[in-house]
């Protein structure tokens, strides 16, 4: 339920009604709606007697939540919720391009990888230290160095670093080299302790939908990080599987539209991982962003061909330079702006 606030309460009246709520077994979150403080009571509400909530001093009236993701909803909270990570906003006005190499592999490649996403237009750096693959003889990420490639390849340039959390054991990790988003993969969106743990950070989450997963799995995936207390968290569309076998997945840009009007959180698009091949992205990116995606997650690697994954869907610098003057075209021509200023690169020799 929404408990909503008369206005001009006092922060004793609202302390009051809150500790109500939480001695009812039930979890109190504040928001705001059109600028009316509310609290959201989460759980089970059967709890509260009738009547109870609304007669607290403070109280003007009680709305329930009707979707099941009570958190993610826009009946919680109707205006679109903007991610800040250190001080770029995800969710804005503006559209963020996260750019990098699927695998941190060495120290040379991530300065190489920065350098390029940073001239090219990127706000973001991504980079895989720990790597979920199918195969358990393929490479499975540089682990706590490839965080410290990451982490120092990224700062000069001072772009945040985004990678992704396989691990609940490993968050201390992360927290000492300071990532500043925390990625949930594909194969872990249902890893409901995983969910949990992040959900007790206040770090950012990128949370990709999965390879089968319906849209309300997923904003019930969402849910389990919200309901920890951490509404930081971004929703990436990357593909789902298909019966099509001539791509790697299925770009899913119905749900773009689909999500704004459904939930408050960002959303952006991972085009690499939906064609799995360099080519499509261009095509795909301007379709997400035409659609309404808050900003892309896009592979991009100094030298492909040598990648140690994934090299055949990774943009080269020059490339993504390219796509992103299209991306902030597409962004103008549909009232809004590109993140990051664009500079004009060399021609490559």
């Amino acid at each position: 339920m929404l408990i909503m606030i008369k206005p001009n309460v006092d922060e004793a009246q609202v302390a009051a009604i809150k500790s109500c709520v939480e001695d009812l077994g039930l979890r109190a979150i504040e928001s705001r709606i059109r600028r009316q403080l509310a609290i959201a009571a989460i759980g089970d509400q059967d709890v509260a007697p009738n009547g109870l909530i609304e007669s607290l001093p403070g109280v003007e009236h009680v709305l329930p939540i009707h979707k099941p993701y009570k958190l993610a909803s826009r009946e919680f909270h109707p205006d679109n919720r903007v991610v800040s990570v250190r001080h770029i906003p995800i969710g804005g006005d503006a559209i963020q391009v996260i750019a990098g190499p699927c695998s941190v592999e060495t120290p040379e490649q991530m300065i190489a990888a920065a350098a390029g996403a940073m001239a090219a237009g990127a706000s973001l750096l991504r980079g895989g230290a720990f790597k979920p693959r199918t195969s358990p003889y393929s490479f499975q990420g540089m682990e706590e160095n490839g965080l410290k490639y990451l982490v120092d390849a990224a700062r000069p340039y001072g772009m945040p670093v985004v990678t992704e959390l396989m691990d609940p054991r490993d968050i201390d990790l992360f927290l000492k080299y300071g990532v500043d988003v925390i990625q949930i993969g594909t194969r872990n969106m249902q890893n409901f302790r995983l969910l949990k743990e992040v959900g007790q950070l206040q770090v950012p989450v990128i949370l990709k939908r999965g390879l089968s997963a319906t849209i309300k799995e997923w904003l019930m995936a969402a849910e389990y990080i919200a309901a920890q207390g951490n509404l930081n968290i971004i929703l990436a569309e990357r593909g789902v599987r298909s019966f099509e076998p001539a791509y790697r997945n299925m770009l899913d840009v119905s749900a773009i539209p689909y999500l704004k009007r459904e939930t408050h959180l960002p959303v952006i698009a991972d085009p690499s991982h939906a064609g799995g091949a360099a080519w499509m992205v261009p095509a795909l990116s301007l379709a997400a962003i035409a659609a309404g995606a808050d900003g892309l997650m896009i592979e991009c690697h100094p030298n492909p061909a040598q990648a140690w994954s994934d090299g055949e869907q990774a943009l080269t610098p020059q490339e993504l330079h390219a796509l992103t003057r299209q991306v902030a075209a597409v962004a103008q021509a549909s009232g809004r702006a590109y993140g990051q200023p664009l500079i004009d690169l060399p021609r490559a020799s």
